[in-house]
């Protein structure tokens, strides 16, 4: 088996040596070289399976050795080494591709990690192979669709997957923001550890930090047992903070210091840990706007905010609305052990026509309600019930001044509502908490719905 090969180009003999010797204990080869001129002449004898930069170097940058990497050894994952403090540089090699990065006085217990994950980084075929869902993975969702921003997205899920940056991902509610995180955690050097996903605005505020960083038994009343929290259950793979901008300014703060320190105190505990993981945070509010409001805290911002990805919404992907359609009816079918549906043209147009303010979620559940209620194993206009006061140019035509089918408004909605409650009870068997789930409401509102309309 050959021994991987890891450049070193740093102008500090020192820092060499020391890079050298733990590398070698590693079982890595390593060669150096101390100016940018020399790190292009060894590149050209040599492939690498990782460059380690320095940012500061006698005839240029680390900018530059990873500039003519990206050029001409595509596949070499490059890392810097960034003086003590000096976020601003980190950033920007991070956002022009690096891979990661390790600040002086170099740690060993992050550098060793860090190389670690570099030299098990997937080529760049297999991370795009992921990301466009031609690999099947079990239990992995795909992101359809090959409309140009759906193509935008891959790309971009392919390139982030073959770096450590933190990534931003903004985009509406329902967009598929944890669907792109997944497939970033998937096509990557972690995806054999942990993807944690937690949803910021579900947590109450005094559970927060417990639920983050853990505790040790005996912290606090109740804490029979030491409890892992999420940071360290990432450990080595990628935590995923959804509606990140939800987050408690007292626990920004101290998110901050983590992704600082790279190391996590449970609560009651003396000593701090230290953590690998990678943070991909997502959220539909715009935090700029937080943060000139002052609740969201600027300098944690720009920490996860490295590299912004915009997942698009539904109604801007309308030539890919068929295909994901029928996908979901697939899987749906599948679930239930029953062949695909039909859908009638009228509906597809419909749902092509349709705003979609949930994006995917709320088409899924769209689809799964009409499949529960449709006759023949064929989904008509009229079993999608869309709402219409959100769908473009597609009120109904009405029959009179006041109402459609010869009724007043007021019946005509009536008969509509009677139609939709009645269909839903008998798909479900008469079972009135799963027809309530099934029509989108509380089981409390469908009995005050049974009543006005006189179901029984």
């Amino acid at each position: 088996m050959n021994r991987k090969a890891v450049l070193v180009v740093d102008d500090e003999a020192d820092i060499r040596e020391l890079l050298v010797l733990t590398l070698s204990r590693m079982g890595v080869d390593a060669d150096t070289a101390s100016t940018v001129k020399e790190a292009e002449e060894a590149l050209k004898l040599r492939q690498y399976d990782l460059a380690l930069t320095d940012m500061r170097l006698p005839d240029g940058d680390g900018l530059t050795v990873l500039r003519y990497i990206a050029e001409h050894h595509g596949n070499t994952p490059v890392a810097v080494i960034t003086a003590y403090g000096s976020t601003e540089n980190a950033v920007a090699a991070l956002k022009a591709g690096a891979f990661d990065y390790v600040a002086k006085p170099i740690r060993l217990e992050q550098l060793r990690p860090l190389v670690m994950s570099a030299l098990k980084l997937p080529k760049p075929v297999q991370s795009r192979r992921v990301a466009t869902g031609e690999v099947a993975q079990p239990g992995l969702p795909r992101l359809l669709g090959e409309s140009p921003p759906i193509l935008r997205a891959r790309e971009m899920i392919a390139k982030l997957a073959r770096s450590q940056a933190p990534v931003y991902i903004t985009g509406e509610s329902g967009s598929g923001k944890e669907v792109a995180a997944r497939l970033i955690h998937s096509g990557s050097s972690r995806a054999d550890a942990p993807f944690v996903a937690v949803n910021c605005g579900a947590i109450p505020e005094n559970l927060m930090e417990s639920e983050f960083f853990g505790y040790k038994k005996g912290a606090f009343t109740g804490a029979d047992t030491d409890k892992m929290g999420y940071l360290k259950a990432a450990e080595k793979g990628t935590l995923f903070l959804d509606e990140v901008g939800d987050l408690p300014l007292g626990m920004q703060v101290k998110l901050l210091r983590v992704i600082q320190e790279k190391k996590v105190r449970r609560v009651g505990d003396t000593v701090e840990d230290p953590i690998d993981v990678r943070i991909i945070s997502a959220t539909h509010r715009n935090l700029s706007e937080q943060v000139d409001a002052g609740q969201f805290r600027q300098d944690l911002f720009y920490r996860l905010n490295v590299i912004e990805m915009k997942m698009p919404s539904l109604r801007e992907i309308p030539e890919d609305i068929a295909l994901i359609v029928h996908e979901v009816l697939e899987r749906l079918a599948r679930q239930s052990g029953n062949p695909p549906p039909a859908i009638a043209e009228e509906a597809m147009l419909a749902l092509r026509r349709y705003d979609f303010p949930g994006n995917v979620r709320e088409l899924e559940n769209i689809l799964e309600r009409a499949l529960a209620l449709c006759s023949d194993n064929k989904i008509l206009e009229s079993d999608l019930y869309l709402t219409q006061a959100t769908s473009k140019d597609r009120l109904p035509p009405l029959d009179g001044a006041l109402g459609t089918r010869g009724l007043p408004l007021h019946d005509f909605l009536d008969q509509v509502e009677r139609e939709a409650i009645t269909k839903a009870l008998e798909a479900t068997r008469f079972n009135k908490t799963a027809a309530a789930k099934l029509l989108g409401i509380t089981f409390r509102s469908l009995r005050y719905r049974l009543d006005r309309l006189g179901i029984d």
